[in-house]
């Protein structure tokens, strides 16, 4: 299982950014509060101990996540930083070995491809059909107890 990825999108997989009120209008004007006050999906703690778990089984964590929708790189770069500390503020940065904002609409494989074989942990179905460098994990459902059976 050497070098064995899992790659966890972040709005709608463990940022709660639909939650967020008037996110898209927020996104719309190149505003990036939604990713800045988006909650956690789930308990930080539950999280951080998966991601323990996890690493302590030999996998490597990653998140791919895309950039806006809009094609302006100063927002882009300005959702980058948002998501990224978005990341470290709620403590699981600081168990992450990659963090990836890709263009949106990219193939996520495609950007991971580099990194070898993976989960892709995402909601969107578009993106786990496209997923051909391993298995995925839905997370329109309870991710965290899907990945604990990888440590059982």
């Amino acid at each position: 299982m050497d070098n064995k990825w899992i790659w966890f999108d972040m709005d709608g997989t463990i940022a709660d950014l639909y939650g967020v009120d008037g996110w898209l209008d927020d996104l719309m004007a190149f505003d990036v509060r939604p990713y800045a006050v988006a909650d956690m999906l789930y308990s930080v703690l539950d999280l951080l101990d998966l991601f323990v778990e996890l690493k302590a089984r030999g996998y490597k964590l990653g998140v791919i996540s895309w950039g806006s929708k809009a094609n302006n790189a100063d927002y882009d770069k300005a959702v980058t930083e948002a998501k990224k500390k978005w990341l470290y503020e709620k403590m699981v940065g600081y168990l992450l070995d990659k963090i990836i904002v890709t263009p949106y609409g990219v193939r996520k494989a495609d950007t991971c491809r580099k990194y070898g074989a993976g989960i892709l942990v995402d909601d969107e179905e578009q993106n786990r059909t496209a997923w051909d460098l391993g298995a995925t994990v839905n997370a329109n459902e309870n991710i965290v107890r899907a990945l604990r059976a990888l440590t059982a």
